[in-house]
């Protein structure tokens, strides 16, 4: 839904009602949840869903049928192969899971909240019940970065289960089903997709090495936002860091006592100085960050893990540290080093518990 929240946020001003078909799974081929189609009473169609021209097509009648005959919302299944069962595997194109529903905004007055907070780039996420109950199938609840969520889905102890798995989402920067339990007296059980947007994950650099300015390049080109810090101010100038969103002159332990960090942000330390690297990385390993990596030769390593452990660091930290290669066979240039540690981060992440999330389809 991200995808058209611009022009669903000027339809939900304006009053419009529209159909919203929103793409809950894409399994063949696989690709993320969450893109969506939407078409107005007038047939207007914005946003797109993959699948090509022949599924675009059919969830676009979709639309305009329910628009027309005032229909509930419908989950269905779109793809050549779902049209044709006797086509082969592999050979029927992008099947995909789509939820198609009439949206008032009018009725749904914290969607337009949700919208306005998306179209002004702040942190939010969005609950939309995809599976479960007929009565609750499309209900949405907004749920802000802080403050109370808006919107419910009849019942408190639904609305709070939702609610905190959302939250954990958008920590998490991650777009992804949930599932919680649903009112009722059967015990049965409701799924929603959790679109979220947050703000860039961070990549902390540390040390003004060759490889610093490669790697913050490439954070950059990863949506991250970037700082690179060393202790020496004529190292650490926006000069030698262009694509850095932020360089700063400082001990780099002192400076990460005051940095705002979560579960998506990335550390890397490429200063190969004990004395800095000690307090740094005690730090680091402290705090809840997603990632957290030191360059260094074998020998370095095992010298650095053992100055860690005099200075009290306990093993289940010391396993959150990840060995990163200097220059060598392997990365022999700063360019290729830079690459190896984004593909190690890359590699690490986490998208069952979004502990680094890097921003993607």
């Amino acid at each position: 839904m991200l995808n058209i929240a611009q022009p669903l946020y000027d339809w939900c001003r304006a009053a419009r009602p529209f159909a919203l078909a929103t793409v809950v799974d894409a399994g063949d081929p696989p690709s993320s949840p969450g893109p969506a189609l939407a078409v107005d009473t007038e047939g207007r169609v914005v946003g797109g869903i993959p699948g090509g021209c022949c599924v675009q097509k059919a969830v676009y009648e979709n639309c305009v049928g329910l628009l027309r005959d005032g229909d509930g919302p419908v989950r269905a299944r779109f793809g050549r192969r779902h049209q044709n069962p006797s086509a082969a595997p592999g050979t029927g194109g992008t099947e995909v899971d789509v939820l198609v529903q009439r949206v008032d905004p009018v009725a749904q007055p914290h969607l337009v909240d949700a919208l306005d907070a998306i179209v002004l780039g702040r942190s939010a996420a969005l609950a939309q019940v995809v599976d479960g109950p007929g009565a609750l199938l499309g209900r949405t609840l907004y749920v802000p970065e802080r403050g109370p969520h808006r919107g419910t889905l009849g019942d408190g102890d639904a609305d709070r289960a939702v609610v905190a798995q959302a939250r954990a989402h958008l920590r998490a920067g991650r777009t992804g089903c949930l599932s919680a339990p649903a009112a009722g007296p059967r015990r049965t059980r409701l799924s929603a997709l959790v679109h979220t947007q947050a703000s860039c994950p961070r990549l902390l650099i540390f040390g003004a090495a060759d490889c610093a300015a490669a790697l913050s390049r490439a954070g950059q080109l990863l949506g991250c936002h970037v700082t690179v810090c060393d202790a020496l101010p004529a190292f650490a100038t926006p000069a030698r860091f262009p694509h850095a969103d932020e360089v700063v002159a400082d001990r780099p332990h002192r400076y990460l006592e005051r940095a705002e960090v979560d579960g998506r942000t990335a550390i890397c330390v490429l200063t190969h100085d004990a004395e800095c690297d000690i307090p740094l990385l005690c730090r680091a390993l402290s705090l809840p960050v997603g990632y957290v990596g030191a360059t260094g030769s074998r020998r370095t390593h095992e010298r650095r893990l053992h100055l860690l452990r005099e200075a009290g660091v306990p093993e289940d930290r010391l396993a959150r540290l990840h060995a990163l290669a200097g220059p060598g066979p392997g990365a022999s240039t700063p360019e290729e080093q830079a690459i190896a540690i984004t593909a190690d981060i890359i590699a690490h992440t986490d998208r069952g518990t979004g502990a680094v999330r890097f921003p993607g389809p």
